[in-house]
């Protein structure tokens, strides 16, 4: 029996040894093609594709990057992939066309905007099954926090963005933004709330608590707009570092990036990207930022620190949302 267990132990320890260390991959969805995109941010290049279906449109994940969710416009569904292999592990039905989903931390919801529906399906990813459908009237975008206890919901017919209560199943605030809400980001410590607005070449901030916009910030005057997939939006993504202390916003009639210090209250200088660029995501660690170029059919890769541009990477047709995930290695 000692003997077992020493073989057993030892067995462990190798294994330990030899496990590969977690890798950063960005995720990209190819808006008007049927795959996404995994770039691997330690060579700055294409590692692979992951067939998922036509006009894949949002992507989400929990904190432990093993699993990818992604919603399906053409197919109505969210499926499951295994980050480790790029295999779909399940499909989910949904009530109608879904838009962009987000997850809580530790996986068990994915909150799936319900576009043609005037809804919000809420899924337990453990039972495979939506528990809740709640009316929101057009809804466009879900994000999280980091909070297993909430998520939001953007809601286009109501100029406003809700939170959830995934305890009660039900809108815990009404957050009014002024105008019609485009990508969003809330503060990790749900104080603030940062969003693009159809018509704005910028950005609102809203203080949660207050149900109230507080600042309204422009961007420098931009050229006109002539980006095909988003009309009317000048600004299509916003993205806070880890930290909370950055907010990185896309201009598409620019072709660039802006980084606004939420404790000065100041915009740097505009970083050029490629063209239209349309999405934006901030790695877990804070070390780079992507951005999809939705008329150049590619991606930038940029240096948080340093704010320059790594690499322009060549993806599939229409790239729109972005998303880097720490993977475990196996």
């Amino acid at each position: 029996m000692r003997l077992l267990f020493s073989l057993a132990a030892a067995a462990c320890w190798v294994s330990a040894l030899h496990a590969a260390p977690a890798r950063l991959l960005l995720y990209v969805d190819n808006s008007l093609g049927d795959d996404l995109s995994v770039i691997d941010l330690s060579t700055l290049k294409v590692a692979g594709t992951i067939k998922v279906g036509n006009q894949p449109h949002g992507l989400c994940a929990p904190a432990d990057g093993r699993r990818l969710f992604v919603t399906v416009e053409s197919e109505r569904n969210l499926k499951i992939i295994d980050t480790a292999t790029g295999e779909i592990l399940t499909t989910i039905p949904v009530t109608g066309r879904p838009n962009e989903c987000a997850a809580t931390p530790d996986g068990r919801y994915v909150g799936v905007p319900i576009r043609d529906g005037d809804a919000v399906d809420i899924v337990d990813i453990p039972a495979q099954k939506i528990v809740k459908t709640l009316p929101v009237k057009a809804p466009h975008n879900c994000f999280n926090s980091g909070d297993n206890h909430s998520l939001y919901v953007s809601s286009m017919g109501s100029d406003e963005i809700d939170r959830i209560d995934l305890d009660r199943m039900e809108y815990s605030a009404r957050i009014p933004v002024g105008g019609i809400p485009r990508p969003y980001a809330v503060a990790p410590d749900q104080q603030r709330l940062y969003t693009a607005l159809t018509n704005l070449h910028g950005f609102a901030v809203a203080d949660i608590a207050a149900r109230q916009v507080i600042e309204r910030v422009e961007l420098p005057p931009a050229p006109p707009l002539r980006c095909p997939l988003e009309v009317n939006t000048p600004t299509h993504g916003l993205a806070l570092t880890p930290d909370g202390r950055q907010l990185w916003v896309t201009s598409l009639a620019d072709g660039g990036v802006y980084v606004w210090d939420v404790a000065a209250r100041k915009t740097s200088p505009m970083i050029h990207v490629g063209k239209c660029p349309n999405w934006i995501a901030v790695s877990p660690d804070g070390r780079y930022v992507a951005v999809s170029n939705s008329d150049d059919n590619d991606t930038s890769i940029l240096d948080a620190q340093t704010r320059r541009e790594l690499a322009r990477v060549k993806v599939g047709k229409a790239p729109k949302r972005v998303l880097i995930l720490s993977v475990p290695g196996r």
